[in-house]
């Protein structure tokens, strides 16, 4: 069948191993030195080895492709004493978090809770958003995972004087690449954030943001934001 799936462009690729950590599914390993998709059967297609790349020798391809093999997977991970994601992906596995009142913030504190929307523009998700709108032009632009306005509160601190972009690259059937390169091609972009998940899935978030910058040539300030499923950040 023909579905997405990793490619690693073995030139590129410095023998850092960071993309084989990330790899879930233990599709990935280090063979002669370099990153090596081992079988397409243990590939979901995600891409949550991407952002750890530091060469940007890995991208996801669409091609003749054995099937996503969830149970071969699962089987792999309990013999390491892994626990397998439900539904062969972590971001479906169920989780109830238990919340606490929280105390009124300090007048001095850095993050101020929000108490009106930061979104300055209307459409907001990506798949409907032109690139010729007036509001992209010398925008710094936030790019936020679906998820991540449900599990962190405070979003709207990202979004202060920002153009905002949502989507979900495990539920839209898009390639956000081809919308966001020609944002960036017709407008000057003066920064970009993204907001992601810490689940796999998100990863193709920042792949499609990678990918748009290579193709539009030009050279942004980016930075990637995680978010932990009970509403953390992890890294900034």
């Amino acid at each position: 069948m023909k579905r997405k799936i990793i490619h690693i462009d073995a030139e590129k690729c410095n023998g850092c191993g960071l993309c084989v950590n990330a790899c879930h599914e233990g599709a990935l390993q280090m063979i002669d030195g370099k990153a090596t998709l081992i079988s397409d059967s243990y590939c979901d297609g995600l891409g949550d080895c991407l952002p750890e790349c530091p060469t940007g020798a890995i991208e996801i391809k669409e091609r003749e492709a054995e099937d996503y093999d969830k149970e071969l997977v699962e089987a792999k991970m309990k013999q390491k004493g892994m626990q397998p994601p439900m539904g062969g992906c972590p971001s479906m596995r169920a989780k109830v978090f238990e919340r606490k009142e929280a105390p009124a913030a300090p007048a001095a504190a850095n993050m101020p809770l929000y108490n009106q929307s930061e979104l300055r523009q209307w459409p907001c998700q990506i798949k409907l958003v032109a690139p010729n709108a007036p509001y992209f032009q010398n925008a710094h632009i936030v790019i936020c995972a679906d998820c991540t306005a449900y599990a962190y509160p405070n979003i709207h601190q990202f979004m202060k004087n920002k153009v905002t972009l949502i989507g979900c690259p495990k539920l839209d059937d898009v390639d956000y690449s081809e919308k966001l390169t020609a944002i960036l091609e017709r407008n000057d972009i003066q920064s970009i954030t993204i907001v992601r998940m810490e689940v796999p899935c998100c990863g193709g978030m920042v792949s499609y943001v990678k990918t748009a910058l290579q193709n539009s040539g030009k050279i942004i300030p980016w930075n990637i934001i995680t978010i932990s499923t009970d509403g953390q950040i992890l890294d900034n």
